[in-house]
């Protein structure tokens, strides 16, 4: 099972509203399927050209590890050696922080991910669930 190129644009859309609301920066927004492959991505006018990357680094380690954003960070602090070792493994693509949000189906499984930059980790992840929530989605912070 993966994430619907309709929900994905639901995730996006609103978790861009939820930046605006809230007064965050310019955000970027990336989806991933359960196989870390783009669904979809936007950026707000006057986000960095390189959120892109760091958007897709979250997700990209949030579904080809299992594990949310938060967890990578608290394992990086713990054993950073080991997330080094799985960076490199993952050509340098993980990016180990809050904002990339895990996306599970209602049995527990995998289906993608949710990548959110331009503000701070904690505002990211906020408006990732925001999106995510709208989408009636789980996520996994």
């Amino acid at each position: 099972m993966n994430v619907s190129l309709r929900k994905a644009r639901t995730v996006i859309r609103k978790a861009l509203e939820k930046g605006s609301e809230i007064d965050l920066k310019p955000l970027s927004v990336v989806v991933l399927d359960a196989g870390g492959h783009v669904i979809a991505f936007e950026r707000q006018d006057g986000a960095a050209p390189g959120r892109f990357a760091i958007a897709h680094g979250k997700a990209y380690g949030a579904v080809m590890l299992g594990m949310a954003g938060t967890a990578q960070m608290a394992r990086a602090e713990a054993q950073a050696y080991f997330m080094m070792s799985v960076n490199g493994a993952f050509g340098g693509q993980v990016i180990p922080v809050p904002g990339g949000v895990l996306l599970r189906s209602p049995k527990g499984e995998v289906i993608g991910a949710v990548g959110v930059t331009g503000d701070t980790s904690d505002n990211d992840t906020t408006a990732a669930m925001a999106g995510i929530e709208a989408a009636n989605l789980i996520g996994e912070i």
